[in-house]
């Protein structure tokens, strides 16, 4: 199997201006760009980059670019014009980003740029006579996104967001002339811009380079991940913490979950498929959505802090006891989870598990609580609790901790002072 049917057969080419085998067929020096709009990048970012290790493992060159010039201006969004970012926000987001995709690439030799390196310096007038004469009014105004914009009431776009288009162009234009770039990936939300810059260099130096783009990646309800939609994951640790990054793939629904192994992960096809051949035979062990949390965690945040991730989530949501947890899964865990505290006295009497419950958030009232054990909705170490007046004893905390859980989600960790 050829790169370019691998990529097709991974649902990875959305977009492409001319056919992926005469692309590939070749080496490119290939370049994909992203905006510092945030001081992370997120899941949403994920599959572009991840197309570019695998390029770079087939031994096409890659440039990534930072948009320090761009970021300053932000591409046109649906809705509204984007916040514009002052330059010591958006030089402090470019090393974060830098940072994160060193990571993510690993070995994998690549070049890092800042457009604003020549965005900065370049004049308006010639800017103007030499790119803006080779772009039309008549054709950007066409352009889906700048469309909508101008015919919805209320919305308007300035001059500023307009011109984007001519940026991301010139970038493609400035790294074909610096580097012999001729290719441009991104998301497909990208791919008018994207061609932008194909259109340009066949304009001005009449040269064919070439483009393509991968799917935007949606979530469970349909929307494009991002911040702008609110439902971000972030890279950064920080942000979304690796446990909290586990569990959102982890969690995923069986909607989709073929997709994401295959633009998400670098497992072999024939390996995908078996793999979901033994989640249809017993979903309720959610093998497929544990590969993909374990693999994709790795990805971001390295083995050790994905083996930690796995192990407290097998604790507080599956049949591992706190007392196999290693010290570092366990101080994710407490991280986590909500705790109460119970003194060595409180036990020794008894403490009353119905005040636990409301402490630590899983009732919201003692009445709440009590409706709840009574209804065989909360477990203590594993066992169902019945008695609405049940007491927590020395001997339920077991190493000094023990788990109560309502329902699938809700998890509580009592833990002895």
């Amino acid at each position: 199997m050829t790169l370019a049917e691998e990529l097709k057969a991974r649902g990875l080419i959305e977009h492409s201006s001319t056919d992926p085998e005469k692309i590939l067929g070749t080496l490119r020096t290939v370049y994909l760009g992203i905006d510092p709009t945030a001081d992370s990048l997120h899941v949403g970012h994920l599959v572009p980059i991840l197309l570019m290790k695998d390029l770079g493992e087939a031994d096409h060159k890659l440039i990534f670019l930072v948009g320090g010039g761009t970021g300053m201006i932000g591409d046109p969004k649906e809705k509204g014009e984007r916040a514009m970012l002052d330059e010591k926000t958006v030089a402090a987001n470019t090393r974060a980003l830098k940072s994160q995709l060193k990571k993510i690439i690993g070995g994998v030799s690549f070049k890092m740029v800042d457009n604003a390196d020549w965005l900065e310096k370049e004049k308006l007038l010639p800017f103007l006579r030499d790119v803006g004469k080779h772009f039309t009014v008549n054709d950007l105004i066409k352009r889906d996104l700048i469309k909508k914009r101008i015919e919805t009431a209320d919305e308007s776009i300035s001059y500023a967001e307009f011109s984007y288009a001519l940026l991301q162009g010139f970038d493609y234009l400035t790294l074909y002339q610096k580097y012999g770039c001729d290719l441009q990936v991104g998301a497909s939300d990208q791919w008018t811009n994207i061609l932008s810059g194909v259109d340009l260099i066949h304009k001005k130096l009449s040269k064919d380079v070439y483009a393509f783009t991968v799917p935007l990646v949606t979530d469970a309800t349909g929307k494009k991940f991002g911040k702008s939609e609110g439902n971000a994951v972030w890279l950064d640790p920080k942000k979304t913490s690796p446990f909290q990054f586990y569990q959102f793939w982890i969690n995923l629904p069986d909607a989709g979950i073929e997709k994401y192994l295959k633009v998400y992960t670098f497992l072999p096809l024939a390996e995908i498929g078996a793999l979901l051949e033994l989640h249809r035979r017993n979903p309720g062990e959610r093998q497929a959505q544990e590969t993909l949390a374990r693999l994709v965690t790795e990805i971001v945040h390295g083995p050790a802090a994905t083996a930690q991730a796995a192990a407290a989530s097998d604790a507080l949501f599956g049949s591992t006891s706190f007392s196999e947890l290693s010290r570092e899964a366990l101080a994710v865990a407490l991280a986590e989870a909500p705790s109460v505290a119970l003194t060595k006295k409180d036990v020794a009497d008894g403490s009353p598990l119905a005040e636990a419950l409301v402490a630590g958030g899983l009732a919201s009232s003692k009445g709440d609580a009590r409706r709840l054990i009574s209804g065989k909705g909360i477990t203590l170490g594993g066992q169902t609790i019945t008695d609405p007046d049940q007491k927590v004893y020395a001997g339920d905390l077991s190493g000094g901790y023990a788990l109560v859980r309502k329902g699938k989600q809700g998890v509580l960790i009592l833990v002895l002072k």
